[in-house]
């Protein structure tokens, strides 16, 4: 039995916040911004907004797209690290409000990965338990953790959602490899030090910044090229596949340097790399099946091209996929 990704679908909220409008928030420029990270603007979520209903609106299109009812999904995966509630999934409020009665429903918690590693997840329930269509999203309301007085992280992230259907299929796997990595011990570099059970939110959490996202930049972009790369080449060496073969690169949207460089060093023409993080920003788990989406509405992607993806992110995790269109 095989797999293959029947349709994609992405949502974005309509609210846009461009670097000059952060001109008027933290002592930054749009020249500063785009320099160092090729964002002009990102997505942010209504107050009344959860990743729920970001999730809930890239799935149903995506359902539609694959021709498909939501009584057809028998499993709802949500890969996302801003989840509406803890204790209940987001699956869960996902399962409830689009009405996929059917299906059972979990959380992926990977970070920027989160959609790779649901990838190796859907494919594993399919092949060993009887499961005909998953629904895959990645949706994350970044800006509810964000640290509006700290200019290094405030400017990266934005709000948004992208979903795939993977299903059964009679002839071969065009999901064809997902190779998945992670590094506990780094895991300092990137993370929110506050809301969990380690340090429940308190007063003196929010007086101390802990409840925002906090990062160091300059550790977090060595190990994301070193680590996409690594997985780039794990993929590939072990598929016996070139990288001339690809026909499109599709890397996680976090920083065009990072893109860069790992561009660079795979020796891949621009042509090949998908960016849009100039009017996304970093959307983390949402922004590989956000680019997929664009690139399928934009007519980029053919039927029967080689796709190969990659992330890295929190945790430290990592992963990349190889899909055939």
């Amino acid at each position: 039995m095989g797999t293959e990704i029947l349709s994609v679908a992405h949502y974005v909220p309509s609210n846009v916040l461009t670097n000059f409008d952060f001109e008027k928030i933290v002592e930054t420029s749009d020249e500063w911004i785009t320099e160092r990270t090729g964002i002009k603007e990102r997505r942010i979520a209504e107050p009344e907004v959860a990743t729920s209903d970001l999730a809930k609106e890239a799935g149903l299109r995506a359902i539609k797209k694959a021709g498909l009812k939501s009584e057809d999904i028998d499993a709802i995966i949500v890969a996302t690290a801003t989840p509406d509630t803890y204790v209940v999934s987001t699956a869960c409020h996902v399962q409830y409000k689009i009405g996929a009665k059917n299906a059972f429903a979990f959380d992926l918690w990977a970070a920027c990965p989160g959609f790779i590693y649901g990838l190796k997840v859907a494919k594993g329930l399919i092949k060993s338990s009887g499961v005909k269509n998953v629904l895959l999203v990645g949706a994350e309301t970044l800006t509810r953790f964000l640290d509006w007085e700290d200019r290094a992280t405030c400017v990266l992230f934005g709000d948004g959602a992208g979903a795939v259907i993977v299903s059964n299929s009679d002839k071969k796997d065009k999901i064809i490899d997902v190779f998945l990595g992670a590094d506990g011990s780094l895991k300092d570099l990137l993370i929110m030090p506050a809301g969990g059970t380690l340090t429940p939110f308190s007063p003196e959490v929010y007086e101390k910044r802990e409840c925002f996202i906090k990062m160091k930049g300059r550790e977090v972009f060595k190990n994301a090229v070193l680590r996409m790369q690594e997985a780039v080449d794990i993929i590939l060496e072990r598929n016996n596949i070139k990288p001339e073969r690809i026909d499109y690169f599709v890397p996680h949207q976090a920083n065009i340097r990072i893109i860069e460089a790992l561009r660079e060093r795979l020796r891949m023409p621009k042509e090949k790399v998908y960016v849009n993080i100039d009017r996304y920003g970093n959307t983390s788990a949402a922004s590989i099946p956000i680019a997929l989406s664009e690139m399928e509405e934009k007519g980029v992607l053919k039927k029967g091209n080689l796709v190969l993806l990659a992330a890295f992110g929190a945790g430290f995790t990592w992963g990349s996929a190889l899909i055939e269109w």
